[in-house]
């Protein structure tokens, strides 16, 4: 099934929506929010399920047209938003362009910092800074996983059954201040602002076969200003599956309901290459700073400039009948006075 959240009120309004996106039912009787129903998701999921059925079987009551434009992030706020770096080619890249290698337990250890989640962008909204000088403001397209309650120690084998939801993210980011914060040893803070997300949310069995290994199997799309930037698979190099990173956040915590767990930038190879640039026949890439670290590994400095007030970016993935899957997120920066 499908599920969003209408904008009203701090934690929106949750809505059934049909698998095209076309139609939605609002789902009060159920659940008021979605964290309401993931609260109670044993007993609230058969009934969403059902009244998924009954909308795509053109037998629901009150149904109405769904406009993506009217969607929070389906949850507006979350209990956790932790976000891991589960390709190990962006982070591979990343250290390249500085001339430093990744250490070995980069391989077995996933990379995971926790997020601000009090407050997300809605997945139609402006991302809004109150300047980009120095400050290298940057689009980070992933997917994210929503779970339900995560015991303390939970394994690899366990996480998998956790997993509830999935979504995607545009987690956005300010370049210029990340080594700054990263010099003080103590983390992102400043250089993770809000995140958006995208206006749908889905149960794994949406995905069909796209979902092996608690890994999404298709391209996620990520075009800025109107042209294509990037059209990696999800489901290749990703070097720790989703159930990997819940079991990792679960290490010496017990994850709260609703809790999301991001995948990190999106990120593939080209062969034996690191990335190559749509233009180039390559993949593309998921975020502006991949692209400024393949100019500077190649040509000795980055010549692409990270985003400025009035450009766009739009994340979306499509399934193989070219019909979008959660919809998409669809930002431009603008600046907050």
């Amino acid at each position: 099934m499908k599920l969003a959240s209408l904008k009203g009120g701090r934690d929106g309004q949750l809505v059934v929506v049909s698998r095209d996106l076309t139609q939605m039912v609002v789902a009060s009787a159920i659940a008021p929010t979605l964290q309401a129903a993931l609260d109670d998701w044993p007993h609230c999921a058969p009934l969403l399920g059902a009244l998924a059925d009954r909308l795509a079987a053109g037998q629901a009551d009150r149904v109405q047209p769904f406009v993506e434009q009217d969607c929070a992030s389906p949850l507006p706020r979350a209990y956790q938003w932790a976000d891991g770096s589960a390709y190990i080619n962006h982070v591979e890249l990343v250290r390249r362009a500085r001339g430093a290698q990744i250490p070995e337990s980069f391989w077995t250890d996933p990379l995971m910092y926790q997020g601000g989640s009090d407050t997300f962008i809605n997945p139609h909204d402006p991302i809004r800074m109150p300047q980009t000088e120095g400050w290298g403001v940057d689009f980070e397209a992933e997917l994210v996983v929503i779970t339900d309650d995560v015991p303390l120690g939970t394994t690899v084998a366990e996480a998998g059954q956790h997993i509830q939801l999935l979504a995607l993210v545009n987690d956005v980011s300010l370049r210029g201040l990340i080594p700054g914060e990263l010099a003080k040893g103590f983390g992102f803070f400043q250089s993770k602002p809000s995140s958006a997300f995208s206006p749908v949310c889905v149960t794994p069995d949406e995905l069909g076969a796209a979902w092996q290994d608690t890994k999404v199997h298709r391209p996620l799309r990520s075009t800025l200003n109107g042209k294509l930037f990037g059209e990696p698979n999800a489901g290749l190099d990703m070097t720790f599956n989703f159930a990997q990173l819940v079991a990792h956040a679960a290490k010496t915590r017990a994850l709260g309901t609703g809790t999301l767990i991001g995948s990190g930038t999106v990120s593939n190879k080209d062969g034996d290459q690191p990335g190559l640039p749509i233009d180039a026949g390559g993949l593309g890439y998921s975020c502006i700073a991949e692209l400024r670290m393949i100019e500077t590994i190649q040509q000795g400095a980055a010549k692409t400039a990270f985003m400025a007030f009035g450009d766009t970016i739009r994340i979306e993935m499509f399934d193989d009948r070219g019909q979008s899957i959660f919809g998409a997120i669809d930002q431009s920066l603008q600046q907050k006075t």
